[in-house]
């Protein structure tokens, strides 16, 4: 067994004032997850999104973090094993948050024979050099020598579906996709577009008040990296100009900044200069589940208040052709309501059947449908067997279609908060897809989105047909 192997303390007798130990650890995303867990609090107190270097990440405020990284230079580094903590004075001066790598300092100041009692300075730095914990602690140094193996932590395993994960890193699969983004003039948007350029998703135009856009970038230390501004007067404006700049192709895909969502689809459903289609425009919110497995699709919870059997089909059509592109081949569509029989006094039940027969005729095509299924009978193997329901789509579900948009909204919102799912979001039945962001949303929720649309919009371009080289385009 080499030293590298091993940990030894320093007894009283052998320390003297002056002596001084390193401790360096990087933080991960389940680092920042297991300290907010311990500490007992998720409030935005404790785990944030904070704008550092222009880019926004998962940050720890909570002083737990501070006390773990400094008990584990005091217990492995000086004085090492056997030492007992009996005293600190620590102020936590900056945040840390998944990907800052932090090295602390524990240096003596001062020694009392009497109760073998060290007192340490303690200072620890992030990789910019920047102070994020200063102070003192007082330990009572071990009397006798340990030396043991470096023992390793459990192997912890937090349950976090991967779905996201898989979706960004195929975000990343392809030319960045040039993006008009409507009115960036606040920290949230802005840094969520400056991000997802950075992570190669879009190209961002950003459309609005050059000023505007600018100062924000400079109280949050945004660096915008040369990345173009289209300059508008105000937000009406901005839209009319994302807008136009899809329909002139200098765009493929739009983006919400911080005006009000119905300010965009105002500009987006304009009849004369809009970006409608033949089709429906709907939302669907995409759902990343730890216990379900599965990318979850829920549609429409957002746009459509209480749409009729025509809309049903399109909404239906807009997320099979979204699940499609996002690798599913065949997507299973549970069409939700109260009950799983058809019956005349629940119209979703009528709806449901009608759509079903309408996927028979080739009405709504590319998906296997089934419903009227209850909630639990779409995502529950189980459920469906105990009540007896034999179906290829109940109780594995890919799509969620729901009655009308309180039910969807309530649904994706009872997942995001009780089931803690990611849930990103975009709108279909455009001309391209459009990006839908809240300044609720974690910014891991804002890139997905964003890696959800680029998808997209590349899948979109990819079917559209060839022209043979030497005919005009």
């Amino acid at each position: 067994m080499n030293d590298t192997d091993t940990v030894e303390n320093r007894i009283f007798d052998e320390i003297a004032v002056g002596d001084s130990a390193k401790l360096d650890s990087t933080l991960t995303e389940d680092d920042v997850s297991v300290l907010a867990a311990l500490c007992g609090d998720m409030t935005p107190s404790t785990i944030d999104e904070d704008a550092r270097e222009g880019i926004q990440s998962r940050v720890i405020r909570h002083g737990m973090w501070g006390n773990t990284l400094v008990a584990k230079a005091l217990g492995t580094r000086l004085p090492g094993p056997g030492t007992l903590l009996t005293g600190q004075d620590l102020r936590f001066v900056g945040p840390v948050g998944a990907g800052d790598h932090v090295t602390v300092t524990l240096t003596v100041r001062d020694k009392r024979a009497a109760t073998r009692t060290v007192v340490l300075d303690c200072r620890a730095v992030n990789q910019f050099d920047q102070a994020v914990i200063e102070g003192s602690v007082e330990v009572i140094a071990p009397a006798f020598k340990i030396r043991r193996p470096r023992g390793e932590l459990p192997n912890l395993e937090l349950r976090r579906s991967s779905g996201f994960d898989r979706l960004m890193t195929n975000g990343r699969g392809g030319e960045a996709v040039a993006t008009a983004v409507a009115h960036p003039c606040d920290n949230s948007s802005l840094s969520a577009a400056v991000e997802a350029a950075h992570r190669g998703f879009i190209a961002p135009i950003l459309v609005g008040p050059e000023e505007r856009i600018r100062a924000v970038a400079d109280d949050y230390e945004i660096d915008l990296g040369g990345l173009e501004i289209d300059s508008t007067e105000h937000s009406h404006h901005s839209a009319a100009r994302a807008v136009e700049l899809v329909r002139s192709g200098r765009a493929d895909l739009l983006m919400k900044g911080s005006l009000h969502t119905d300010e965009l689809m105002e500009a987006v459903v304009s009849k004369a200069t809009g970006l409608r289609t033949e089709r429906r425009i709907s939302h669907a919110f995409i759902m990343d589940v730890s216990t379900y497995g599965d990318l979850l699709i829920v549609t429409d919870g957002a746009i459509n208040i209480a749409p009729d059997l025509a809309d049903k089909r399109d909404i239906c059509q807009n997320a099979i052709d979204l699940a499609h592109a996002l690798g599913i081949e065949t997507p299973k569509v549970a069409i939700l309501s109260a009950v799983e029989t058809v019956t005349e006094r629940i119209p979703s039940t009528l709806d449901a059947a009608s759509l079903c027969k309408m996927a028979d005729r080739g009405q709504i095509t590319g998906g296997l449908l089934d419903g009227p299924l209850a909630f639990d009978n779409a995502i529950s193997k189980e459920a469906a067997r105990i009540k007896g329901i034999k179906s290829p789509v109940a109780g594995r579900a890919n799509i969620l279609l729901v009655p009308d948009l309180e039910a969807g909204n309530i649904l994706a919102k009872q997942v995001t908060f009780m089931a803690k799912a990611d849930a990103a979001g975009v709108v279909l039945g455009a001309r391209v897809p459009i990006i839908l962001t809240s300044r609720a949303d974690s910014q891991r929720t804002k890139l997905a989105s964003c890696a959800i649309a680029a998808i997209v919009a590349r899948f979109a371009r990819e079917r559209l047909p060839k022209v043979p080289k030497g005919l005009p385009q």
